[in-house]
């Protein structure tokens, strides 16, 4: 991982990054969902009131990636990661990701949810790699986009 890489919690300063970075992503990838749209343009409104959290990589000090922990009824959400394509390869997925496990068992929760797609083979390996199994998914999911559903215990 590299080593000049710091992963801080939100803050109002490096909002714009959340939707840039992540609006990059699936466009590249998919395609910006209404859901998707609401979630990035006002992630104070639906992340962090409702109990949610959001975390900026630094890389030497410059934004380069974010991820977030979504409350939903009963569990915590894995969302919105992304990382600058510029700085891929540095492993600062892994860091994000590794990040969240640590703060949900610090947290004291039982387990951490995502929904992803297959054909992200990279994230799919980077999930399982880091103790995260695959469950059935729902028929009814928020994301039009996803086909698999994944969970790690803690």
């Amino acid at each position: 991982m590299a080593n000049n890489l710091e992963i801080v919690p939100y803050k109002e300063i490096y909002s714009n990054f959340f939707y840039t970075l992540n609006a990059a992503w699936l466009k590249k990838y998919f395609y910006i969902e209404p859901y998707d749209e609401k979630v990035l343009s006002d992630p104070n409104k639906y992340i962090l009131d409702s109990g949610g959290f959001v975390f900026f990589a630094l890389y030497n000090s410059e934004v380069v990636g974010v991820i977030s922990l979504i409350k939903q009824n009963d569990f915590y959400e894995l969302s919105k990661m992304a990382v600058d394509p510029k700085f891929q390869g540095l492993k600062i997925g892994h860091g994000l990701v590794k990040h969240c496990i640590s703060f949900g068992r610090q947290k004291g929760w039982k387990n951490i949810i995502l929904y992803s797609h297959r054909s992200l083979e990279t994230a799919i390996y980077l999930y399982k790699k880091l103790g995260f199994i695959e469950i059935p998914l729902e028929k009814e999911v928020h994301y039009e986009r996803a086909n698999i559903k994944m969970e790690i215990t803690l």
